[in-house]
């Protein structure tokens, strides 16, 4: 009798227009659920998507996307919300979660630092992805990496969140981390 496929669940997190929602949909072999709302007037002032966004809606549970990696494992991607008042979330989208990827936009270097804190808060391994932009702020993985602090133990790549192979790529630094932790701790 074929065992079913071991689930495996992995975080998406950064501040709000990070691109979050984009990345889940770039991998996910389903159509990603999305709970994107529109942005109403009350956000103006409130939530800033950066430099030429055209952003207008907001994700306010979450984002789910799947992965079949093969007939053993299923890759489960939960994308949080970007802002803080939809925090309270993240307990419940981390529980049982092996990893994350922090996304950064390398012109707000500073949205980022709530989802590192609580990663590093909760000890869930990540990997720092920096997500290009058109029209943006750009930085080397270096000048990321110092600007956000992060232990040099974690892992910072670079992105574009609309690639499938780019967020591939993140997701399986992530996966040679959670690995990696996991052969150390026996």
């Amino acid at each position: 009798m074929k065992r079913p496929p071991i689930p495996v669940k992995i975080l998406v997190s950064g501040g709000f227009g990070v691109g979050k929602t984009t990345t889940v949909g770039a991998l996910s072999e389903i159509e990603p659920l999305s709970t994107e709302a529109a942005m109403t007037s009350a956000s103006v002032g409130v939530d800033y998507a950066g430099e030429a966004s055209e952003k207008t809606t907001t994700t306010v549970a979450m984002d789910f996307g799947r992965v079949t990696i093969d007939d053993s494992i299923v890759l489960y991607m939960f994308g949080t919300p970007g802002q803080d008042r939809f925090g309270f979330m993240w307990n419940d989208l981390a529980d049982g979660a092996l990893g994350g990827i922090v996304l950064v936009d390398p012109s707000r270097i500073d949205d980022c630092f709530v989802a590192l804190d609580y990663f590093e808060k909760i000890g869930l391994p990540f990997v720092l992805a920096v997500n290009s932009f058109a029209g943006r702020t750009q930085l080397t993985l270096d000048q990321v990496r110092a600007a956000a602090n992060v232990d040099p133990a974690v892992p910072v790549v670079a992105l574009d969140a609309r690639r499938r192979e780019d967020v591939k790529r993140a997701v399986l630094t992530l996966l040679q981390l959670i690995l990696s932790r996991a052969r150390s701790a026996r």
